[in-house]
Order: structure tokens, then sequence, then C-alpha cells
């Protein structure tokens, strides 16, 4: 009734760009009734407002500015209808586009009052927003919460309270924060929920049955006085936690002292290696038969030759064996024939840096084109990042690199200069921070860079002392985007590494940041970076998420030794991968999850690899490799290689192409921002693309013409498909199938069909 009408001006303004456009002068009646009823809608929503701002007792800064907007909409609505009577066609044009800017500007903060800052964020499929909460470490179902009678232990509080302050932040938070204070309460502090609103005490610690807090939101849902009074109501045991919390005094520490979050130790630690046994004598396997055996999980059989082979073809090099290679293996009777497949495919290096390109690529925020080219906001990387892969750089000469750059390198630290207004958190200075703290060391300063953070400790003052390393001259600190007339220091994440001079130019600054980050004591980057390619070969952390390494660790002790052989061994990662592919446990059959989510659940239990999808480049590779290139022409760094390495090439490598829709909707990431793992589950616009896509259906005709020359029987064409495809001969049945498809005489829509069918399959779209 009052902002229905309001949105009227909007299609005013619409009204008036097409009667310019087309001058007929038509559509004149229309926009200037429009115009009117807009604007009375606007005084009548201006007057609402005010009532039941003064009804609900709404405060804050959002509020205000919601506020004052809409009066300074209505009163430019109100000058456009005098323009109209005036007939000053120029002067109400100009008022009528700044009245819906206004429209525009007011109901977003509108919007941040009634449904809280995420409120676009948070109803989008895939959103990865940081200020959605994750479950902290033992909140699945902790047993003390529910039949604790006595005193509570450390552990406890500190589990506890996580749980609360998320109950808070996911219920309370949108009336009851620093952003909007309904009844002069706030949920956000320990001072706060302690003081109470204006009713005053919501909480009386030791007793629920007497604290405001209970009995609001466990009134009936159609109360007046029912919390929270929008959105879903607290699960009944969201409700069994507060009364559980305030039953035990409401505890709330100040962080000063502890931590309410686990906060991984950053020194590295070397554990003694468990004892071999029973054939279990690789280092990496008697942390996992320790972890077996604690768990009660049994060693099953190592996974044939055939599937090792395919396994480590890919996961090295990013290509299927070859027909030949995979017979080459097979025949071999040497005991080691593993680790010496293992080895030869490290010492391929143009094939292990193309493949591993799209990894650090992902994490990087590295690409071929995208925003920020065209403006020369942006530079990229590739070929510093391509020879660092290719030479095996170590890994803190690496990281070094990357963070005091060279010209070559500097594109990580500049980050993405956005057009337009951007908010505060995505200044350059910023997004180095984030960066560098995300790949780095597997910790989240996004939610920091905006606010205190809700998952973690970090403060906002964190995230700018450190973005100020980055930046020329010191940053005022923005909270939520609104300026505090406070200046950032400038310091470490963890002060324990060192400091940093304040007064120091930027490229000094940045020079004593990647020492103080590379020494050995910084435990935390080179278990970061195990983790990582631990995550990559077996489809799953160690810790997980990857990007939140204070989470624990399946197996803390396999972790340190990771991290600790890393660095003694010359922070050499190929030597790094050759460890966990030569491993027993990689080389564990492989198992599949139920759900997306049971990846990162906090009661998995390791029982192998993970079964993943091939990426997008892996796909696309496998393609040309099996069946036809798919890309040839169309190569970005491929044409900068070197000669002598374009010859052993027979075809462009996907990792070095830019993106397309191909290649997205087989999930490569556009790398406007940091992305660490990908997700391996099929989705809607894969099938789309593997069934109607043009390059995907292009290139199937290109290669169906070869292969009906090459092959001319369907015996010997099937034979080789299946060899090529999946390093296997078919079976009766698939033959009798394939000549199904195929009939007496192969066309090259019958071998186009077939090919289509193969790559369908799960043998080849997986990584078993």
């Amino acid at each position: 009734m009052v902002h229905f009408p309001v949105g009227l001006l909007c299609v005013a303004l619409l009204l008036e760009i097409l009667d310019w456009r087309k001058k007929s002068g038509t559509l004149r009646e229309a926009i200037n009734i429009l115009t009117v009823v807009g604007a009375l809608s606007a005084v009548v929503a201006v007057v609402f407002g005010l009532l039941l701002a003064n009804s609900e007792e709404s405060a804050g800064d959002t509020f205000a500015i919601h506020k004052w907007a809409g009066i300074a909409t209505m009163s430019l609505s109100v000058i456009a209808c005098l323009a109209i009577r005036l007939k000053q066609r120029i002067m109400y044009r100009s008022v009528l586009l700044l009245t819906v800017l206004g429209v525009s500007f007011a109901g977003h903060y509108g919007a941040l009052l009634t449904h809280g800052e995420n409120y676009i964020s948070e109803v989008l499929p895939s959103s990865s927003s940081d200020e959605h909460m994750v479950e902290p470490e033992g909140t699945d179902e902790p047993d003390f919460v529910m039949t604790n009678n006595g005193a509570l232990s450390p552990d406890q509080v500190q589990q506890l309270n996580v749980e609360v302050r998320t109950i808070l932040a996911h219920n309370c938070y949108s009336c009851h924060s620093e952003t909007k204070i309904k009844g002069d309460l706030r949920l956000d502090s320990k001072e706060a929920v302690m003081q109470g609103g204006e009713h005053g005490a919501v909480v009386v610690p030791e007793h629920p049955d007497k604290s405001e807090m209970i009995r609001r939101i466990t009134l009936p849902r159609n109360d007046k006085e029912a919390m929270p009074t929008k959105g879903k109501r607290l699960t009944e045991r969201e409700v069994k936690v507060l009364k559980f919390w305030i039953e035990k005094g409401a505890p709330w520490p100040d962080g000063k002292l502890k931590s309410i979050y686990r906060v991984a130790s950053l020194e590295p630690r070397t554990p003694e290696i468990p004892a071999a046994s029973g054939g279990i004598d690789k280092p990496i396997d008697r942390f996992v038969n320790a972890y077996f055996v604690k768990n009660k999980i049994s060693w099953k059989p190592v996974v044939d030759d055939r599937t090792y082979i395919r396994r480590v073809y890919l996961d090295i090099v990013g290509l299927l064996p070859s027909p030949e290679q995979v017979d080459t293996f097979l025949a071999d009777s040497r005991p080691d024939k593993r680790e010496l497949l293992a080895k030869e495919l490290l010492n391929r290096n143009s094939d292990y840096a193309q493949h591993w390109l799209s990894f650090w690529n992902d994490a990087l925020r590295n690409d071929y084109t995208g925003t920020g080219y065209i403006t020369g906001g942006r530079f990229d990387i590739t070929k510093w990042l391509y020879t660092s892969l290719e030479v095996n750089k170590p890994y803190n000469f690496f990281v070094r690199e990357l963070i005091s750059p060279t010209k070559d390198s500097e594109g990580f630290i500049k980050g993405i200069k956005w057009r337009g207004t951007i908010n505060s958190s995505q200044r350059t200075e910023m997004q180095a921070a984030q960066n560098v703290s995300q790949v780095l060391l597997g910790l989240n300063l996004k939610c920091a860079s905006c606010h205190d953070s809700f998952v973690s400790d970090w403060k906002l003052a964190d995230a700018y002392a450190f973005a100020n390393i980055f930046a020329d001259t010191l940053l005022e600190i923005n909270h939520c985007d609104k300026p505090t007339g406070k200046i950032a220091g400038t310091r470490m994440l963890f002060p324990e590494l060192g400091e940093i001079s304040v007064n120091a130019s930027t490229e000094k600054r940045l020079r004593q940041l990647a020492d103080l980050l590379v020494q050995p004591k910084d435990g935390r980057l080179y278990r970061t970076a195990a983790n990582r390619i631990w995550a990559q070969l077996m489809g799953r952390g160690i810790v997980e998420p990857v990007d939140v390494m204070d989470n624990v660790p399946w197996s803390e002790d396999l972790l340190d030794f990771l991290a600790s052989d890393f660095a003694a061994t010359g922070y050499d990662m190929k030597k790094l991968i050759y460890n966990i592919v030569t491993s027993k446990t990689y080389q564990l059959p492989s198992s599949s999850v139920k759900e997306a989510q049971d990846i990162v659940a906090q009661n998995y239990r390791f029982t192998g690899m993970v079964r993943r999808r091939l990426s997008a480049e892996q796909f696309s590779d496998a393609i040309s490799t099996a069946f036809t290139p798919m890309y040839a022409d169309s190569a970005v760094m491929y044409k900068s290689l070197p000669a002598d390495i374009k010859t052993k090439l027979p075809f462009a490598r996907a990792s070095v192409v830019k993106n397309d829709p191909f290649l997205t909707s087989l999930g490569r990431p556009n790398r406007e921002t940091v992305s660490t793992s990908r997700t391996s589950q099929a989705n809607l616009l894969q099938a789309l693309e593997l069934t109607n896509g043009d390059k995907f259906t292009e290139t199937l005709k290109a290669g169906s013409k070869v292969w009906k020359v090459k092959y001319p029987t369907t015996d010997l064409l099937v034979t080789e498909l299946y060899r090529k495809a999946l390093s296997r001969k078919p079976v009766p049945n698939e033959i009798a199938a394939a000549k199904r498809i195929l009939g007496p005489k192969p066309s090259e829509e019958s071998i186009q069909d077939l090919v289509w069918a193969i790559a369908l399959v799960p043998e080849f779209q997986l990584i078993y």
C-alpha cells in the first residue's frame, strides 16, 4: 500500500526515456500521472515510515540514512511534479532521474533494516558469503549441552560460547546490533547483553526461567512479543542451548585472555613417526596406520596398475596415458615401477607446469582475460607462474616473489582495480591483505575487512593493520563502509613472526613481510601449502575447508609431518607430491560421498582418496588426447611458449587458453575472486553444455571425420576408442552396444554419437 506506488516513479523514468528517444509525446499524459501518484505515495511513505520508526523505536546509522534518504526522495518527487506544472522538461527529467536514484538508495537501506546486511547474498544459490556462519568445532550435538549437570571444562565453555554467539548472529543481529538497535538492545557484545534494553535485563545468569530472552523466543509465533519477529523461529536445539548457557551463568569470555575460537599453532612441529608394521613403512602410511588403528579402520588392497597409472597421470600432468604407455606399464615387472613412473611424470616439466598452472591460477586470481585487463587495472603473472612451476621453484622463493614482487609477479599483490565506486573492503590494499591471508595462511579476513568477524576472533583493526603493509598511505578504518575517523596501525597478523617498519617505504615493507612469512618458524605457511596439495591429490584436505586452517585436522600428526618434511627437504613441491602419490595411502581405492557437505562434516573419517570429477581442463585435455584437440588455435599463453617446447606439444592445453562457456560450465572459475577448490558435483549447466554446447559438438564432428578415415572397421574403431579414452579394451557387451550405435558401416554421425556416449560415462569423467 505504501511502497509499491513509489516504485511507479521508476516506471515513469522508463517511459520518459522511451518518449525522449521516439520523440512522439504519446506517453506524456501517462508519465505525468505516474509521477504525481508516485510523489503522493512518497509523502505517504515518509509519514508512515516515521510513525513505524517511533513505534518500533528504531535507531542506528542505517535507520538514519534510510530516513533522510526517504525524505530527500519525497522532496525530489514533489519538485518533479512542480516541473511538470511549469512545463520545464529538462528540469523534470533531471529531477526525476535523481528521484529514482533516491528511491533505489533509500530502498536499499530499508532492506538492510528489515532483512539484514546480507539480504541479497544470502538468497543466491551459489552464495559463498563470508557472513554465513560455519558450525564451529565440537557443536555436532555435543553431549554436555544436553546432559551436563556439573561444572563446565574450559573447552566446553569455549564450545558453548561459539554456539551461543552463532545463534545470536544468525537470528538476532539484524535488529539488535550496531547497525540497528531496536528497544535499546544490542546482543553483539558481552557488556550489551548484560546491560539489557529499555525494559531491563534480558538475561538473568543461572535463571533461564526469569530471563526475558528465553520468554520471548519460546512464545507462540503469532504472539506480538515473540522473537525473532522476522524470519524463521529458533530450533528446539537452539532454544535448549540458550537455556543451558544462561543456566551455567551466561559465561562470555571477553577474548582478551583466551580466544573462544580454535586457533591452530603457528610454530612448526615435527611429530615422532610411528613404527613400521606389516609392510607399512613409508612415513605417510605410518601416520595413516596409526589413525586407522585408533578409528578401527582396516587397510584395503591397493588399486590395480591400470587404475594407478590413469590416476597418477591425471594428478601429476593432467593427461590421460596413451594406450602404449598403459601397455608398457602393465608389462613392467619391476617392484618399484610405481615410484619410477611418478618420477618420470614429475620430470615432464612442461606438462607438469601446464597442469598445475590451473591450480595456481585459481588461487592467485590469475587469468588471461576478464575484469581489469581492458582498463589496465589488472596484471597477469602467467609467464612468471609457468616458469616457476617448470623449474620447480622452491616454495619459500615462490612465496617471497609473490609478496615482494618482481615486475612479472606483481599482479597478485596489485589486485584488481575495479571500475566505478567500490566499497572500502574491495580496495587493492585490502584485496592484498585478504588474498595473502587466505591463499598463504589459510585464514579468512573478508568478514573482518568490513566489521569484527562473527566466525573468528579477527577484528576490523587487524585487517586494516595488515592491509597497511601493502598501502602507500595509512588507511582510515571503515566499519561496514562507513568512515570511523580512526587510522589503523601497521602490523603482522601474527606478531610472533616479527614487526614491520611503519615508516618504511611500501617496497621495503613488502620485502620485510616476505622475509617474515617464509621463515622456518612460520609453520602455518607450510602447513597450509601441504594441506592444499594433499587436498588436490586426495579430494579432501587433512583440514577442511582448506581456507580455514584453524579447523581441526583429521590427523594433526600427519599434517605437521608433511609440513615439517616439506621444509626440511628444501620446500620442494614436486618432492611433496612424490611422497604422497607413492604412498600406500594414495593407492587405496577411492570412495565417494553422498552429499557435497559430507566432505566438510565434522565427523568425517578418512578411508582413502575421495573420488572426484575431472576438472574442466582435465576433461578438455582428455578429449584432445583420446579423440581430437579441443583447443588448437585459441591459445593465449601457448603462442608465447618457447619453440622447442611447442614442438613437443600436440595441442594447446586447456590451462593456457582463455575461459569460454565450455570451460565455465565444467567449473573453471572467473578468477575475479580467490578459488582454492572446485566443486566435484555435476550440475545442470554442465549437462546442458555436454549435450547441446557448440564447442563440444563441433569438436566431436571434427574428430569423427578423422576417425572414420583412420579406423574404417567397426571392431578396430571401437577397440582403439576404448583404449584411448578408458585405458582398456571394451568388454563384449560394450562392443555389442557400440555396434548398435555405429551400424554395419560407421558414419561420421554414428561415430560422433559413440564418442559422446563414452565421454559421458563415469569411468571417463571421474578419477577413481
